[in-house]
């Protein structure tokens, strides 16, 4: 008797496109604003220019899982997101209540208006789809 395998659940249809593309673009943004921001003036704000390279090491491991697929992956996505929620939240509150601690801005500051909200909108609508697809995937 052969073991079938079973393909890996597909994040990626319908609304999980828009995510990937989305977390794609956040990636790109975050990675190559912190790099610059480390490279050229890190003694500026190196909390600030830190969080930023975290904030996209995190989108480009979303963005893995979701193209991945599968249950692990979905569930790995899945913490992640409420990571990078409370990341935000945490961030976003800190620099609201106390500014001075960041010198300059990182992509979640002030729950990410820099980035037009997309930080805090975007983990929420990413932990949505993924519970969908979850009671999609399994019985």
């Amino acid at each position: 008797m052969t073991a079938v395998e079973e393909k890996p659940a597909r994040l990626i249809t319908g609304p999980g496109m828009l995510l990937v593309w989305f977390y794609g673009v956040m990636v790109v943004g975050a990675v190559s604003r912190s790099a610059y921001q480390i490279a050229t003036d890190f003694g500026r704000a190196p909390l600030a220019y830190s969080l930023s390279a975290v904030a996209g090491l995190v989108y480009g491991f979303i963005t893995y899982t979701l193209i991945r697929g599968g249950e692990r992956a979905r569930r790995a996505a899945l913490v992640c997101c409420a990571a990078e929620l409370a990341g935000v939240l945490v961030v976003g509150t800190w620099t609201l209540a106390d500014p001075s601690a960041f010198p300059d801005a990182t992509v979640w500051s002030d729950y990410g208006m820099g980035y037009m909200f997309i930080p805090v909108l975007l983990p929420l609508s990413a932990m949505y789809w993924l519970r969908r697809t979850r009671t999609a995937v399994t019985p």
